[in-house]
């Protein structure tokens, strides 16, 4: 799934956007994906995890996604951490850290503070220098105006 989430970072970096990349799955279905659109809709809250959020109710007919897992590509942020537990997901698994806005492990643990009525199941660290390198790499392109690396280049 975390191959699908890189796949998911690639198209958005390709669209300008910065690359991160989610899936929503369950039972090894994959159920939702999202990729950043925030450049594109102009919208803050554009975020890969929300996207495919709401792209995974729309599917399945409910906000509730108890049984469903995400992987992404980056540490979510207190607004997409935020969502994954008000939305029951039961697990997450992100690859690469975020130490500036992580609000899973980093800065935060908002998926696994026992004082909300819902904690995910977390592992961190999936493809991390993978995840990370694509990061590194669209940043440096447009430091650069460098060419940014196509979907499914590797």
């Amino acid at each position: 799934m975390m191959r699908l989430a890189l796949d998911q970072a690639r198209a958005a970096a390709a669209r300008g956007e910065t690359p991160v990349g989610a899936i929503v799955y369950r039972d090894g279905i994959v159920i939702a994906s999202g990729a950043n659109r925030r450049e594109i809709d102009r919208d803050p809250t554009a975020h890969a995890e929300v996207l495919a959020l709401r792209e995974a109710g729309r599917v399945l007919n409910s906000w509730r996604l108890e049984e469903c897992s995400m992987a992404v590509t980056l540490e979510p942020c207190p607004m997409c951490a935020g969502a994954l537990v008000n939305a029951r997901v039961k697990r997450l698994v992100y690859g690469a850290a975020d130490p500036k806005m992580g609000a899973v492990d980093s800065l935060h643990r908002l998926c696994t503070d026992p004082r909300f009525n819902h904690r995910l199941e977390v592992r961190g660290g999936l493809l991390a220098e993978e995840c990370g390198d694509l990061l590194r790499a669209f940043f440096k392109a447009r430091r650069g105006n460098e060419k940014i690396p196509k979907p499914g280049a590797e």
